[in-house]
């Protein structure tokens, strides 16, 4: 059975009064993608209160948008990779074909083609975003605990969005300038 302990239990606390340096290194003996993961908590520090908690909603052009959506949103463009992105293409025009759900037109074809490859890159994100997460957690740098429907709780389900709150010596080396 699954268990989300990131909020409830005790994790490995950074060292106090860090700087850029040491969240770096923190992050690099937390998560075996240290560059994700840093660009993960650069996102999340810019929808961040002043207490470093992030979600569960961010407002984008008047729409409330799941936190974890918006970070693989913000970070696709990384998986703009043109081979990898050139066979996910390929795969889902050919699953199209088959199913014989490809328009006749080629620009409307082409534009369920891009939307079904979004929803690909979408999903393969949530993932990426919820391993980096759980790095981050276990490594002091971050927390996360689920909110919505009824009440706060530390596991997921039951229409809860993910909050994450950044610790405080993550969250000063993040907005030191």
């Amino acid at each position: 059975m699954f268990h989300q302990a990131d909020l409830f239990e005790a994790s490995v606390e950074p060292a106090r009064g860090m700087d850029t340096p040491g969240l770096l290194a923190a992050i690099a003996a937390a998560s075996p993608r240290p560059k994700f993961s840093y660009m993960l908590l650069q996102l999340l520090e810019e929808v961040a209160d002043e207490k470093g908690r992030a979600g569960p909603s961010v407002m984008v052009n008047g729409d409330a948008v799941p936190v974890r959506d918006w970070l693989c949103d913000a970070l696709a463009p990384i998986a703009q990779r043109t081979p990898w992105r050139r066979s996910t293409i390929e795969t889902v025009r050919s699953a199209l074909e088959q199913a014989d759900e490809l328009p006749a037109d080629p620009t409307q074809a082409d534009r369920v083609i891009e939307e079904r490859v979004r929803e690909r890159v979408r999903q393969s994100g949530r993932c990426n975003v919820s391993r980096a997460v759980s790095d981050l957690c276990r490594g002091g740098l971050l927390r996360r605990h689920y909110q919505g429907y009824r009440v706060d709780h530390q596991n997921r389900g039951a229409q809860r969005e993910a909050v994450y709150t950044i610790m405080p010596d993550t969250l000063a080396a993040l907005r030191r300038r």
